[in-house]
């Protein structure tokens, strides 16, 4: 068991790990990041470590995984949380226009229609 959060270096992504690290700490169970490689193919891991280590105080267990370049990171998002029994899965979402609330992002669907286990998803505070 575990809580699993899809992380990418942006505000939407700070704001994931931030709620699942709280969550993790509630649940008593272990925080897996996935970390998302960046386009040019450069691990992003030291940028993930950095915003870990100011949750530190929080006491929370947790492992950073990368997704490859090449490699779906929607797909391995559900894959890691269904290979670790997650109790729950934490996304960020970027804020929409009035037009734009009537689209979900695609990768933000396909996870809330195909995950095993709940799904929070997350939006930055202004």
């Amino acid at each position: 068991m575990a809580v699993v959060v899809g992380y990418v270096p942006t505000k939407e992504g700070a704001a994931a790990l931030r709620r699942a690290a709280s969550e993790a700490v509630v649940r008593g169970t272990p925080l897996v990041v996935l970390d998302s490689a960046r386009s040019d193919g450069e691990d992003q891991a030291p940028d993930a470590h950095a915003q870990l280590e100011a949750l530190a105080e929080q006491d929370v267990s947790y492992e950073v995984r990368t997704v490859a370049p090449g490699q779906d990171a929607t797909d391995e998002l559900l894959r890691i949380a269904e290979d670790e029994s997650a109790d729950l899965l934490v996304i960020g979402l970027r804020r929409r226009s009035p037009v734009g609330k009537l689209i979900l992002g695609a990768n933000a669907q396909r996870i809330l229609l195909d995950a095993a286990c709940p799904v929070l998803a997350v939006k930055p505070s202004e």
